[in-house]
């Protein structure tokens, strides 16, 4: 392949297949690779070197978030992460560990990034316990290689592409759809590289993560990444398994990954502003919401 190819502009999912077979590229991975490379004009193992670094940062998220209670002085963080951890260790978890290990790391990467801490916002730092919580817990269950992880994080990233041409990834323009719900949708197709390579598989895992979450409103307490977000990253982590695995199971979704994702614009263009994290509307302005922003302003 001529890497002085001109831009390789993808307005959707549907484009990939022609592109693909136009440039002779096998997978999706390699596919979104290659469109980085050529259209940053960076060479391609640069471009995996940068990958393997966000890489190291999103495993160190899951190590540091969890080495100590997470707590902020608002008082909407109190070791969550932490309590999760020991409800895990008596035994009683509703599902076994590893669905608590999903939930406990979703959640504790979100608490660390309220709490300061360094993490990867993917696509964004208010949903950036989904991808550690649901992606790294999957591929460290199932011994996926190295190299698996890292060409599954492309595909998340290329999605997550998609999403941000055709809508946007923001919760101040289409809501908390576009963050908890563009990174379920990024995380479900991940999932679904680390076992197959199946382009409609992969789309239908990414499409249904989205359906599922649409019209999500971002109604931050306090105008914190606290409450509701937190505890949201990790209705979007689990949320990511099961539509992996309906994906892997064969179920194809209806509805074109295209259409809903344009579907997720027209519905975040009709949300009022105080839904698109103004901390104007929804569990913002509840007695108890507003409460805990008095209390703040006062600090």
């Amino acid at each position: 392949m001529n890497i002085k190819t001109r831009r390789i502009r993808v307005n959707g999912f549907t484009d990939i297949p022609r592109l693909m077979s136009k440039l002779n590229i096998k997978t999706l991975p390699d596919f979104f690779i290659l469109s980085e490379s050529v259209n940053k004009s960076i060479p391609r193992a640069e471009i995996i070197a940068k990958m393997e670094r966000v890489l190291t940062a999103l495993e160190e998220s899951v190590a540091d978030a969890l080495s100590q209670p997470n707590r902020t002085e608002s008082g909407m963080i109190t070791g969550g992460a932490s309590l999760l951890r020991q409800f895990s260790a008596t035994g009683v978890s509703l599902l076994g560990t590893a669905f608590s290990q999903v939930v406990c790391n979703a959640m504790a990467v979100a608490e660390h990034n309220a709490c300061m801490g360094r993490i990867v916002a993917a696509p964004t730092a208010g949903s950036c316990g989904v991808i550690p919580g649901a992606l790294l817990t999957v591929a460290k269950l199932h011994h996926i290689t190295h190299e698996r992880l890292l060409h599954s994080l492309f595909v998340a990233g290329g999605i997550g592409d998609i999403i941000s041409v055709r809508a946007s990834l923001s919760g101040s323009t289409h809501g908390c759809q576009a963050e908890n719900g563009s990174a379920s949708a990024m995380t479900a197709a991940a999932i679904v590289a680390l076992f197959a390579d199946d382009l409609p598989t992969i789309e239908s895992a990414a499409a249904f993560g989205l359906k599922n979450l649409l019209g999500l409103t971002c109604d931050p307490v306090g105008g914190l990444v606290e409450l509701p977000c937190v505890k949201r990253n990790v209705v979007a982590a689990v949320n990511a398994i099961a539509c992996a695995e309906m994906a892997l199971a064969g179920i194809k979704t209806v509805i074109p990954l295209d259409e809903v994702i344009d579907t997720m614009a027209a519905i975040g263009n009709s949300i009022p502003s105080t839904l698109r994290e103004t901390s104007k509307g929804g569990l913002a302005v509840t007695e108890a919401g507003q409460r805990i922003a008095a209390t703040l302003r006062n600090k």
